[in-house]
């Protein structure tokens, strides 16, 4: 496998503007190429029809969190919409882990993807599909921002429904958002940061890119239906019995949030973010609470802790 003349320093391929595009590397049709290089078909049904699955693992200060768990669940999801891609596990985590390091990036966010790929004659039967396997690494971005992760964000409850998991399957990691992207202009428009929406019965499903967590009289609750079960939520529950807090997975009304002493979100995107404010009104004090700076504390912890995190080896 070779990697492209572009990808050496000073020498830059073609016209392409890279000011546009993150600094990163992607692994395409079995070769490395800068971010602003890697380019899907337009016939490619991942574009067509949102038919994809992906998943999505962090690097801090060199090292992977929690790969194990998100390459089970690309697997997972791949079996699942029937797709296959022709790596093993092992392959995966060394493109993966050659994308990170050829990228030079210390703190990274990492993307596997599959798309059903196209037909080579445009067939509309899935079947005939040819699957694709897209890799990349760029630098680590955050849900919230330095400012955000300090004073807690800012969410507003937005009435739009999530898909119910009847017609698409929240378990398996998709790119059906027009749900979730509808919430966010609903809470722009309310002066919020970020939106959470609701589920089929009017409880709390999740938020872009994230799930969501209340504390009441020191005890946790998340929602369980219509959700993806993120890595990061599972993180917090596994950090919480650590830690003494109960935790249950069940329905969270938007009536217990606004009454909740403590509201956090989680993501591989920024881990454990608080939330100090919900429908422009104060979360208690307004003030991230002790239960949820505990809780970040340790799982940052973790990201040395040689059981939950493997190191990159970079050239």
């Amino acid at each position: 496998m070779t990697t492209p003349s572009s990808m050496l320093p000073g020498i830059d391929k073609h016209h392409t503007d890279r000011r546009r595009y993150p600094h990163g590397v992607a692994f395409m049709d079995g070769q490395y190429l800068p971010m602003s290089e890697a380019k899907i078909s337009v016939l490619d049904w991942g574009l067509l029809h949102s038919d994809a699955t992906y998943d999505t693992v962090h690097v801090w200060n060199g090292r992977f969190f929690r790969m194990d768990l998100h390459i089970n669940r690309f697997f997972s999801g791949m079996e699942r919409l029937r797709m296959t891609i022709p790596y093993n596990r092992e392959k995966l985590i060394s493109i993966l882990s050659d994308c990170v390091a050829l990228s030079g990036h210390k703190s990274a966010y990492v993307e596997m993807i599959c798309t059903r790929g196209s037909s080579p004659t445009f067939s509309r039967d899935p079947r005939q599909a040819e699957n694709q396997l897209i890799a990349f690494a760029i630098p680590f971005g955050s849900v919230a921002n330095k400012e955000q992760l300090e004073r807690g964000l800012h969410v507003a409850i937005s009435d739009t429904i999530r898909i119910p998991p009847q017609s698409v399957d929240p378990t398996i990691k998709n790119y059906h958002w027009l749900d979730l992207v509808k919430g966010l202009f609903d809470a722009y428009d309310k002066g919020a940061e970020t939106a959470l929406i609701v589920d089929t019965n009017g409880n709390l499903a999740e938020g872009p890119g994230f799930n969501v967590f209340i504390v009441k009289r020191g005890a946790l609750k998340t929602p369980e239906f219509g959700v993806l079960p993120g890595i990061t939520r599972r993180t917090v529950i596994e950090l919480c019995a650590e830690l003494g807090f109960s935790v249950d997975a069940a329905d969270v009304s938007p009536r217990e949030l606004r009454a909740a002493d403590e509201v956090f979100i989680t993501s591989t995107a920024g881990g454990i973010m608080p939330v100090t404010n919900v429908d422009g009104a104060p979360v208690a004090c307004g003030q991230v609470g002790s239960v949820t700076r505990r809780l970040m504390d340790l799982y940052w912890q973790k990201h040395e802790d040689p059981a939950w995190s493997t190191a990159v080896v970079y050239p």
